[in-house]
């Protein structure tokens, strides 16, 4: 029995799956086919009357041949009775061909060359037709008349056993039709790095299983979070190897009905054959498989993906191409809540997305057409209220929105490659505008810009830098760069390199956001860093009865130990203040003491600083 089902299983595997053609293909094919089918009905009329049969013979036998060709024209019958109809026509003739030489030998080659003919629709309906027509047709018609069929005594007497030995002929004949179908429908079908399948054969598996049954189908879309960055810090290469064991590791977390596939880049698609509830069970094994770190030339790379789901139930129209772009869409939502999450499809982010496009597209003419703004924020320093430096944060005036908050443009921007030209704009502008201020003042006023991790992954950081303290003619001390926690899941050495080399033209280095994300004692001893700014959410907990003061205590000690400067980010409150400098903390920044504001009102501050002697 055992031995019976490996050998079934062997066969399916060898045989074609019946992958659909292209529409556009089929139709050319199709045509094709159907103008064979009418030519063949003329010139067996003209043998028919060559042979010595009457008029009315000959129509007959042309007749026979052209309706099922004619009927083939019909687009309501489908792809299948269109096919199937061709077929029949092309059998016919090859059945009256043979009637017409008197059932000679050479003439039933017809048939073999028809059915390669019909192989070209990649079908197993007209294929299958095919073969059944040639049986039934030495069959029957050789039991009724076996001197029209059979050209040998034998035959004559057995119609039904050498029906079968022709039967068993065309099929050994179809075997290299068989093997060249098989063969084509792997073609461009399978991802060459993943061996996964590939958007194409994804889409037309899909397409089988919605119109097979009215089951429920759901689709999950994949992308993993920052990929571009492990690229550009340790080559592609490194990032391709990643990609292969995200593979491996998608493969695990399916079950045995679903298939996963490589849609391009960073993206991968998994078809659920169930509802949403299954999906779900599948995409949380997903995102923890891939938190797991990925060991590349014995480096752990640390990941994440954003998943989307729909199902049929949820999307509009019960096709693979609404459900592959409603998880897209989820996809993009479920970035946007922060990444390493799942969401859901639902109607409203068509419009949302249809509102990100046009958000992209108006962000890259927004630099040109003089939409950008740069506000700044001072930092205090807490013992005596004054204005240390100024943090630049970029703001953007879209002309029919108003201000468009960073956390909605920026992660726009990182996704569409904008945010290299954000941070030049930014950097020229904030480095020109303490340059100005230094002079004005006759002090030196010191400005810090955020880095964006995509921003620290290009090659051409250091030299972007340079290259605005120059135009500036900013001396390099008086310059801060901030980086997010985050960029430090990537690849520790690769941003130490790169910090150390920033550092070296003589500006300062900042954690921002520190204690949220993946900082550590460690860390902070390999990396070039000045200054720690302890994250809002713990200043923020200052007021309560939390442990948030002994946290802020710990980072303060930390820093102290090891050289470091800090500032405590998000001081709206003076308890807030009072409790910071309690905690030795130096420096604050925050509503209390300023909001960001454009440079003219950031003015102020600076004059009041240049009252105050020795400062």
């Amino acid at each position: 029995m055992l031995l019976r089902q490996r050998w079934v299983e062997h066969v399916l595997r060898v045989l074609p799956e019946g992958r659909l053609l292209p529409e556009e293909v089929w139709q050319r094919r199709h045509r094709l086919i159907v103008r064979i089918a009418l030519a063949q009905a003329v010139a067996l009329a003209g043998v028919a009357t060559a042979a010595g049969h009457g008029g009315v013979h000959a129509v007959a036998d042309a007749v026979l041949v052209a309706v099922p060709a004619v009927l083939a024209r019909y687009a309501s019958w489908g792809r299948k009775g269109r096919s199937a109809a061709a077929t029949t026509s092309l059998m016919l003739a090859s059945a009256t061909l043979v009637h017409l030489t008197s059932g000679l030998t050479e003439s039933h080659f017809h048939f073999f060359v028809m059915i390669g003919v019909v192989s070209l629709y990649q079908d197993w309906v007209p294929f299958l037709v095919a073969v059944g027509i040639v049986v039934a047709h030495h069959g029957v018609m050789g039991t009724a008349d076996p001197h029209a069929v059979y050209s040998n005594p034998h035959a004559w007497r057995h119609p039904w056993l050498w029906a079968g030995v022709h039967g068993g002929f065309v099929l050994a004949a179809s075997l290299a039709n068989l093997a060249a179908w098989r063969l084509n429908e792997q073609q461009g079908l399978r991802d060459p790095l993943t061996g996964m399948a590939n958007r194409t054969l994804l889409e037309e598996t899909l397409t089988r299983m919605l119109t097979g049954s009215a089951h429920p189908v759901s689709v999950l879309f994949v992308d993993l979070d920052d990929f571009k960055t492990i690229n550009d810090t340790r080559g592609h290469a490194a990032g391709d190897e990643v990609l292969r064991t995200v593979a491996e590791r998608l493969r695990s977390c399916v079950r045995g009905g679903d298939v996963v596939a490589r849609l391009g880049g960073d993206e991968f698609a998994v078809l659920v054959d169930g509802p949403s509830a299954a999906a779900d069970t599948v995409g949380a094994r997903v995102l923890r498989a891939l938190r797991e770190p990925v060991v590349v030339d014995g480096r752990s790379l640390f990941l994440g993906a954003s998943v989307g789901v729909a199902d049929t139930s949820a999307t509009p129209e019960r096709t693979a191409q609404s459900l592959l772009l409603g998880a897209d869409l989820a996809m993009y939502a479920a970035k946007g809540a922060g990444k390493g999450h799942l969401v859901h499809y639902a109607g409203s982010m068509a419009d949302a997305f249809a509102s990100r496009a046009q958000l992209q597209q108006d962000l890259a003419l927004a630099a040109a057409s003089g939409q950008l703004e740069v506000h700044y924020q001072p930092t205090v320093q807490l013992e005596r209220g004054h204005v240390r430096g100024y943090e630049a944060l970029l703001r953007w005036r879209h002309p029919e929105r108003g201000l468009v908050p960073p956390s909605e443009f920026v992660p726009i921007a990182e996704e569409s490659g904008l945010i290299g030209e954000l941070t030049t704009y930014v950097l020229h502008t904030a480095t020109a505008q303490a340059a100005r201020w230094s002079e004005e003042i006759g002090r030196s006023v010191s400005v810090a810009v955020n880095l964006s991790p995509v921003d620290l992954a290009g090659a051409d950081i250091v030299s972007r830098v340079t290259t605005a303290l120059a135009a500036a003619g900013l001396p390099a001390h008086q310059l801060t760069l901030e980086i997010t926690e985050g960029v430090l899941v990537h690849d520790l050495r690769a941003v130490a390199a790169t910090l150390t080399e920033l550092r070296s033209l003589g500006l300062r280095v900042a954690i921002d956001d520190f204690g949220t994300g993946y900082s550590s004692l460690s860390y902070l001893r390999q990396l070039p860093v000045d200054v720690i700014k302890i994250d809002r959410s713990f200043v923020s907990d200052l007021d309560g009865a939390g442990t948030s003061a002994v946290l802020v205590s710990s980072i303060v000690e930390l820093a102290r130990s090891l050289g470091l400067d800090v500032v405590a980010e998000g001081v709206e409150t003076g308890a807030q203040a009072s409790t910071l400098r309690d905690l030795h903390c130096p420096h604050a920044q925050g509503y209390l003491y300023a909001r960001p504001v454009p440079a003219a009102e950031a003015r102020h501050a600076l004059d009041a600083l240049a009252r105050v002697p020795g400062v």
